[in-house]
């Protein structure tokens, strides 16, 4: 079935079928060939740091330097990093902020290459993404003089967030006790549209979390927002209203919160807070950013950075599917699913 527009349609029993199948079919990138570049390969600055991937002495080179270290974990044919590298970085503001404040070391979330870790232990870059739980390309880590993460940054920041994600940790400004999510706040001053969206289905104030896991079997999504907020206006208006993921949403409970209100909300775990109260217990740092709950209330999985529809489509097949239980790595999830739409003939636009 195509659109006026000449776009294929996926039917939304396929991408459910998808998503179930993915889990056994992907077994993640093919491994970089020595001394080649994979399909996809995106080129990095120059001035990225040349490490040996010793990342105690590159925090120490750092901050001998009155720099700050940021591990950058990538994978090769990822639309994400393409925009990291080609947008955000070509911003000469940014790329000076980088430049001028930290030393950047790429680390291949698919790479055998050796690493000593922070903890002084052998391992390879893979096994170093494992264990550090990188689930996104990118996710940026920037670290303080003791090899400790400041921020963690799960997936792609537009130029305005990520710019202020920097200057956060260049300023130091975790050791004035600010919060990223207050520092950010205070400088945004992007156009949006102005009003909390709200999502036909899901909880209606008084947003009652505890309750509503008692009642039902199904998992719940908590879209962390806020009114101003470009990425949650494209997340409504475009990307949550699409034929095949209106239907995937249907599987879930969902709630839509302020991340910075002092309005209350019962927590999946009884407690009555303020909302800003539990996002910052939950580390929001992104708006939107939609964190998934099972039926129990534990927290199983949670997008946080700016996504197109295949990603957020694939987060609410992930969960819905019970695929997370299976497959731990979503991108090995990704993968193959999109393996599997190919080999139906249905072509992905990772961007679209």
């Amino acid at each position: 079935m195509k659109t006026q527009s000449g776009r294929k349609l996926i039917p939304a029993w396929t991408l459910l079928l998808v998503g179930t199948l993915a889990s056994a079919a992907g077994e993640g990138p093919s491994e970089l060939a020595p001394g080649l570049q994979n399909p996809g390969y995106h080129e990095q600055p120059e001035w990225f740091k040349a490490s040996f991937l010793d990342l105690r002495e590159d925090v120490a080179e750092a901050t001998a330097d009155d720099k700050r270290l940021i591990l950058y974990f990538y994978q090769d044919g990822c639309p994400y990093c393409a925009k990291l590298l080609q947008e955000n970085l070509a911003d000469q503001s940014i790329a000076q902020l980088m430049q001028g404040h930290f030393d950047v070391v790429a680390i291949n979330l698919w790479g055998d290459r050796e690493v000593i870790g922070l903890a002084g232990e052998s391992t390879t870059e893979k096994q170093l993404g494992a264990d550090l739980k990188v689930q996104f390309t990118p996710t940026i880590l920037l670290l303080d003089e003791a090899g400790e993460v400041v921020l963690r940054i799960n997936g792609y920041f537009p130029p305005h967030r990520f710019k202020a994600a920097l200057a956060y940790v260049a300023e130091r400004r975790e050791q004035i006790g600010e919060t990223f999510s207050d520092f950010a706040a205070g400088q945004e001053s992007v156009a949006a549209k102005g009003t909390l969206h709200t999502q036909g289905g899901f909880l209606t104030s008084p947003m009652r979390l505890a309750d509503n896991r008692d009642r039902s079997m199904r998992p719940l999504v908590v879209m962390f927002e806020q009114p101003n907020c470009r990425d949650c206006d494209e997340l409504h208006e475009d990307i949550l209203k699409r034929e095949a993921i209106v239907y995937s949403l249907s599987a879930f409970d969902g709630a839509i919160l302020d991340t910075y209100s002092r309005d209350p909300v019962q927590t999946v775990d009884g407690r009555e807070i303020p909302i800003r109260d539990w996002a910052a217990e939950l580390g929001i740092k992104y708006t939107p950013s939609l964190v998934f709950f099972d039926a129990a209330g534990r927290e199983v999985f949670r997008t946080e950075g700016y996504f197109k529809s295949f990603h957020i489509h694939g987060a609410l097949d992930y969960v819905a599917t019970g695929a997370y239980l299976r497959e731990p790595s979503f991108q090995r999830y990704l993968a193959g699913r999109r393996e599997t739409l190919a080999a139906m003939g249905i072509e992905v636009d990772l961007m679209d």
